[in-house]
């Protein structure tokens, strides 16, 4: 095993360089007061990438723990890096970098489209139904946040369930498994997959029996009922966009013609908005 080299100083000083050409209006973030310093301010850094400011602070400074693979990807999407400067960052930490796939990276441009869509619940997974990043609306209507693999909690945690009706449960199911059996064939052999089928086969048998089934099938269900605590029953259909390399998949959810979606989604933005702040 090759010991680990971190070049501390050139990690410092790129973060501090990529966080001064960056405007609040890159990352979705007002402007507010008038700014002393060019760029983010470090707390927003922070926020954005998920951890503490002491933490970014000290990385900032040349000190502080290693940082991971995972902080590395989320300072890199923070810092609206493309491929090549998440590249340099990831050398700078030490580690190698992801394939030349898009992997957990999310394109500059992409984070910027997204971001805009404050309306309506959005995603960004993987193939292996990972999620990287979620808007407000989505944390309220879905749940949860970055970092969950939706299809490893559908057949591991009942409770992940409950914001679908029941009757809707064995589609749902079956949509999980035909999805990632595609993706399976498509990147035979690669680890984290064999991994995550692995262990879905020996936690849950009713992931078992779907799987033997070998049904293939990227996931297009265009229409999902959600159950909501403040609004009730909200009819959504789904628009699911792929990458260039078919491997980060954008879900946004629009409401259904015909019901009262739309009101209840604008109501769940003030609710949700309430709530968070």
């Amino acid at each position: 095993m090759m010991e680990r080299v971190i070049d501390r100083d050139g990690l410092a000083d790129f973060l501090r360089r990529r966080r001064e050409l960056l405007h609040p209006a890159d990352v979705g973030l007002p402007d507010g007061a008038r700014r002393r310093t060019p760029g983010l301010r470090r707390e927003e850094v922070a926020q954005l990438a998920g951890m503490s400011t002491d933490y970014y602070s000290r990385l900032e400074q040349s000190r502080g723990a290693n940082p991971s693979e995972p902080i590395v990807a989320s300072l890199a999407r923070a810092l609206r890096c493309d491929l090549d400067e998440r590249d340099h960052l990831y050398n700078l930490a030490g580690i190698a970098p992801p394939l030349r796939w898009a992997g957990r990276h999310i394109s500059p441009g992409l984070l910027a489209l997204v971001s805009r869509l404050t309306d309506i619940p959005v995603i960004i997974g993987t193939d292996l139904d990972e999620i990287l990043w979620q808007n407000e609306l989505a944390d309220v209507v879905i749940g949860g946040g970055a970092g969950r693999n939706l299809t490893w909690l559908w057949f591991t945690d009942p409770e992940v369930r409950k914001i679908f009706p029941e009757e809707d449960w064995d589609v749902h199911s079956a949509s999980h498994v035909a999805d990632l059996r595609a993706t399976y064939s498509r990147r035979m052999g690669d680890r984290d997959i064999t991994e995550l089928v692995d262990g879905l086969t020996a936690r849950s048998e009713e992931f078992r029996a779907l799987w033997e089934l070998h049904e293939v099938a990227v996931r297009r269900l265009p229409r999902k009922r959600f159950l909501n605590a403040e609004v009730g029953d909200l009819d959504l259909t789904c628009e699911t966009l792929l990458t260039p390399a078919a491997d980060l998949r954008v879900r946004a959810f629009f409401p259904l013609e015909g019901t009262d979606a739309r009101e209840k989604l604008d109501l769940l933005r003030v609710i949700g908005t309430q709530a968070f702040s």
